[in-house]
């Protein structure tokens, strides 16, 4: 503790350092507590020894860059679902509907199907876009006010080739009006062999993609 004899006080900033410090010493008391509840060095030592252990093992077993995997797949299989409830509707609304001819990945032209792809990164709802349907012309509107984009489009991270991260429009054309909606999964969870794995159980006939439409068999 700081003490001053007589009429010594210090003035200005000093007094207000001295003061500071003052407050301090006596706010934090590390050997002693008044009234019994303080912690002494040691004690707290181990405290934070004990927290940095905790943090480091939930860091561990949370895995945050999993999570973020897992999210960015949970948006793929929720735009995916959106699509293909947005085709539905287009297909049962439009008295002669037109669904394309032309088969688009949103990122390079390796198709996750068994159809080529060209690369359309539009997302115009109008059948401009990568999905080559007009929903304006649905009664009630677009229920999509723009097509998604794969949340990491054109990156790696879900694997190489046809298993990169892109979406891809198959269509059979408007004689069928067959189409397929494909993604590539990211995460350990949603991937092929995960715990939660949608690539092989989704009825389709690629074990390395996620796989929706009206296609029989989705082998498109």
């Amino acid at each position: 503790m700081l003490y001053y004899k007589g009429n010594m006080q210090p003035k200005g900033f000093t007094q207000h350092l001295f003061s500071g410090i003052k407050r301090l010493t006596r706010a934090v008391d590390f050997g002693h507590s008044r009234k019994g509840a303080g912690f002494t060095l040691i004690e707290l030592l181990v405290v934070i020894a004990i927290l940095a252990v905790l943090a480091v093992a939930v860091v561990l077993v949370l895995n945050p860059a999993e999570l973020i995997k897992q999210a960015r797949d949970t948006t793929r299989i929720s735009d995916l679902a959106a699509l293909n409830s947005a085709i539905a509707l287009y297909l049962a609304d439009v008295a002669s509907p037109s669904i394309g001819t032309t088969s688009y990945c949103t990122s390079g032209t390796t198709t996750k199907g068994t159809m080529a792809c060209s690369t359309s990164t539009s997302t115009v709802t109008t059948g401009g876009g990568w999905v080559t349907i007009n929903f304006g012309s649905i009664s009630s509107g677009s229920p999509l006010p723009r097509l998604p984009m794969d949340p990491n489009n054109g990156s790696t991270n879900c694997g190489s080739g046809a298993a990169a991260c892109f979406y891809q429009y198959l269509t059979s054309g408007n004689t069928t009006l067959t189409y397929e909606l494909n993604a590539s999964m990211e995460s350990v969870k949603y991937a092929s062999g995960g715990g939660s794995d949608v690539e092989t159980n989704d009825g389709g006939n690629s074990a390395t993609a996620y796989e929706v439409g009206n296609d029989p068999g989705l082998d498109l």
